[in-house]
């Protein structure tokens, strides 16, 4: 390693067991919490909050995409980070169905599988050389661009659900 270079540039961001940690507890938060009593399943503040009409999907997105920004920083290819944004955004596009999105959400657990993709690719993880504004920006566009397809399905979501009531 180059001695010159500042100490902050000398340092290469790794899967430190701390951010490990972070990042355990909130999936863990996130998507298996709480027990089901009688049975093996879990759920976690993901799917309560995916319970509530229209603000409950993309705020799990929001949650979820800690995450994907944490991965960013440590390293994570750019192929391992599209994987991990098509999760949440399938547990987010999927959950706007009434009942059958939300049984979706407490099942998929898009949280759990990120960190297990992390920590299955710890040796794929590359020095950190994208500054850390692109990572946020990155990480909101597609925010942004869940957000808009949420809302175009959502919206034909409950135009087919008002045509079947309405006849």
């Amino acid at each position: 390693m180059n001695t010159n270079l500042p100490q902050q540039e000398q340092q290469v961001t790794v899967l430190s067991e701390d951010r490990l940690y972070r990042l355990n507890w909130l999936s863990r938060i996130l998507d298996t919490a709480f027990p089901i009593p009688g049975t093996s399943l879990r759920f976690g503040l993901d799917g309560i909050v995916g319970l509530i009409p229209g603000i409950g999907d993309p705020v799990g997105a929001l949650l979820s995409s800690y995450v994907i920004f944490e991965s960013a920083r440590v390293g994570a290819p750019k192929r391992l980070l599209l994987r991990m944004i098509g999760n949440v955004a399938l547990e987010s596009l999927i959950g706007v169905i009434p009942l059958l999105g939300d049984l979706f959400d407490f099942g998929w657990k898009a949280n759990v599988r990120n960190l297990a993709l992390l920590r299955a690719n710890q040796h794929a993880l590359l020095p950190h050389d994208r500054p850390l504004w692109q990572i946020g920006f990155m990480v909101v566009m597609v925010l942004l661009l869940v957000l808009a397809i949420f809302t175009t399905v959502s919206f034909f979501v409950l135009r087919f659900l008002y045509q079947l009531i309405a006849g």
